[in-house]
């Protein structure tokens, strides 16, 4: 078995609901196959270490001394493994917890195929974490649990009691907007299902998937709702016995008001852009535009969100400050393309200078099409964009291009900032300090 294991399972606190535990003891969550892990490493959006050290340690984190992770409500594994891999040479501790003893034997054996000795393994619910003698963490994992405590701002509570001083949260929460259908789906279940066993529960379920009328919400939503291929997924999503969900006002009310965290928001695989109305709202809505400006950055990640309707879960980092994050401006900070792979020429030729008219990139994934005001520079600095080289080092290849007087960094950084701005929304443009060279 990798790592070490404490086989203790002591609930003790009323919060915690046996429906939960006998759900995910049946039907571990998300289901796995130990056997892929012969063909392929499972990544997780937020488990990127390259996307931790820029949203959570100012891109100085090197991963290298003793760091500490707690993956509470680990299920079957994905962000465990994923970060066991990543951090496999450093002295790093993991330590997964989950309330499934199911959920927790699918992790041990993808970790055993792995190979993977880095994980502490812990049966109890994150409600007994303060109980546990676990240490302090550096960075906590908690990605759809909370909205399934009967009170989760206890869970919340139990977290940031482990919590390093300048540690951070990965937590990811349902969206009530964009899982409309699914309420309403899980009314109509909970009207049908009265008096059913689970297998019933299962079987109904699937014929009403199969009969829904073409009006019906959820079926209107198409691909947005797919967790429904396997019997966890579609108890999971539909027929689970405690779900909640939030808006984004509410996230900054919960997260931000009541607990002073500051909120870094990132869809998977599309970053913050879903949660910008720059971005999201058309450009011929041309009078809303020129208000946004002016509003604040809650109201405009609200004002998204319903722009958008398709944000089913809430992914986000949480730390003690804005401080946190990578500053811009730095110029000892290295720029790296990341989550897709870019060519720096064709970039540095499609925000070259267009005679004060504006770049327009349309990514056809993300289904974004956003005007950029690009500048004299970007198309040279995207164009040098290596990994390696950090602005200064860039800004002095462009200085020594350049003909009569040569800019210095402030103004360069002030014509890279839109380009950089719209990059970084989409996380394809991150940084990290040179001392992580």
């Amino acid at each position: 078995m990798a790592g070490t294991s404490l086989p203790r399972f002591q609930m003790t606190h009323e919060n915690y609901l046996p429906d939960v535990k006998a759900q995910y003891e049946h039907l571990p969550y998300p289901p796995v196959n130990p056997l892929d892990e012969h063909k392929r490493l499972q990544r997780t959006w937020l488990e990127d270490l390259p996307m931790i050290n820029h949203y959570c340690f100012a891109g100085k984190q090197t991963f290298k001394d003793g760091f500490r992770v707690l993956v509470a409500g680990g299920g079957t594994g994905d962000a465990t493994i994923f970060l066991a891999e990543q951090l496999r040479a450093t002295n790093a501790e993991i330590v997964h917890l989950d309330l499934s003893a199911a959920s927790i034997e699918l992790a041990q054996q993808r970790a055993r195929i792995r190979k993977l000795g880095n994980i502490r393994w812990v049966q109890d619910s994150i409600l007994n974490i303060p109980q546990l003698d676990l240490g302090r963490f550096d960075y906590i994992n908690c990605c759809g649990v909370l909205h399934h405590l009967a009170d989760p701002d206890a869970g919340l509570r139990a977290l940031t009691s482990v919590l390093a001083p300048h540690g951070a949260i990965a937590l990811m929460v349902y969206g009530a907007i964009g899982r409309t259908g699914i309420y309403h789906m899980q009314q109509l279940l909970r009207l049908s299902n009265q008096g059913c066993a689970e297998a019933e529960k299962i079987a109904q379920a699937k014929e009403v998937l199969q009969a829904m009328p073409a009006g019906n919400w959820y079926r209107r939503a198409g691909d947005l709702y797919n967790d429904n291929d396997t019997d966890a997924g579609i108890f999971d999503s539909l027929l689970h016995s405690q779900d909640r969900a939030y808006t984004i006002e509410e996230i900054h009310a919960w997260l931000g008001d009541t607990h002073g965290f500051t909120i870094e928001l990132s869809d998977i695989g599309r970053g913050r852009y879903p949660y910008l109305p720059e971005l999201t709202l058309g450009l011929e809505a041309q009078r809303l535009r020129a208000r946004l400006p002016a509003m604040s950055e809650r109201a405009r990640h609200a004002m998204s969100e319903l722009l958008m309707g398709d944000i089913t879960r809430h992914n986000m980092y949480l730390t003690r400050g804005p401080q946190s994050k990578a500053p811009y401006g730095d110029a000892d900070y290295i720029p790296f393309y990341f989550h897709e792979p870019l060519d720096p020429r064709g970039l540095e030729q499609m925000f070259a200078p267009k005679n004060g008219q504006p770049t327009l990139l349309r990514h056809p994934h993300l289904g974004m099409s956003a005007a950029v005001d690009a500048g004299r520079y970007s198309g040279q600095v995207l164009g040098l964009i290596d990994g390696m080289r950090s602005f200064g080092e860039i800004f002095d290849q462009i200085r020594a291009r350049t003909r009569g007087p040569a800019p210095d960094n402030a103004p360069l950084f002030a014509d890279f900032a839109p380009t950089y701005g719209l990059l970084n929304a989409i996380e394809r443009l991150l940084l990290r300090h040179v001392s992580c060279r």
